[in-house]
């Protein structure tokens, strides 16, 4: 019995003239093999993480828009007018644009508390009177805790504008951040002067709810204070929570 050669087997044939061809050109075959095997599985990671992304853009989205209904429907249903719920709506989404911008200017991995406090006060603030004294530790906050804090200054700031410091011309709020504690906490501080004679709310607003949602988000709490000088806020959260990476 004796073997088939290439003239035998038509494929046998094929494949030996290919490989002179490839020889002829210069081309090493198993070289281009190993690359063609290289390209694919550098393609199949490529649809993977392209795969991952838009799963994440999806999760991302679907929480975007639920905070975003949340807010207006709770706007609109604490208002006293059409007028007052449309100008809360518009004053909570632009906050959540700002926050979403500043996420996006430091590429998504967090921004320090200072840009955070300064992004959520500028438009309330006035650059010839300055309205706002900003003091304390250097702090990094992770993405994840940029949303919740942005929130939380945003409603504050609007509070101070139509009931507190800021309603008046000779109000003033300073922001201060501190460390206290084992394990380490952060504590924001939020202290209105020179504005109205300050005195407790007889029922709890939305924004209210908010915060305190906003700091169970951060795993932390809120102080409420109600003095005559002025309001007072406090924000006292696990200093781990406001680093922690975003959740996939």
């Amino acid at each position: 019995m004796t073997s088939d050669g290439p003239s035998d087997n038509p494929l046998a044939a094929e494949n030996a003239g290919l490989r002179t061809l490839l020889v002829q050109a210069g081309i090493d075959a198993a070289r281009l093999l190993a690359e063609a095997g290289i390209h694919a599985a550098e393609n199949e990671a490529a649809k993977k993480l392209q795969r991952l992304l838009l799963e994440e853009l999806h999760h991302r989205v679907k929480n975007t828009l639920a905070t975003v209904i949340a807010i207006t429907t709770q706007s609109l249903r604490n208002a006293a007018n059409l007028k007052e719920g449309s100008e809360a709506v518009e004053f909570r989404l632009v906050a959540l644009g700002r926050a979403h911008d500043l996420l996006l200017q430091s590429q998504t991995t967090g921004a320090s508390m200072a840009d955070i406090i300064h992004a959520a006060i500028e438009p309330f603030d006035r650059k010839e009177n300055p309205r706002f004294v900003v003091k304390g530790e250097p702090i990094d906050v992770g993405a994840a805790a940029v949303l919740s804090l942005s929130m939380s200054l945003n409603e504050l700031c609007t509070n101070a504008v139509k009931h507190g410091a800021l309603s008046s011309a000779t109000g003033h709020v300073e922001i201060s951040t501190t460390f206290a504690g084992q394990p380490q906490h952060t504590i924001l501080t939020w202290t209105e002067t020179g504005g109205p004679v300050t005195a407790e709310p007889t029922r709890r607003s939305f924004g209210t709810r908010l915060i305190g949602r906003l700091a169970e988000e951060l795993h932390g709490k809120v102080t409420l204070a109600y003095p005559p000088a002025g309001f007072i806020y406090e924000l006292d959260v696990p200093s781990a929570a406001l680093k922690a990476p975003a959740a996939l």
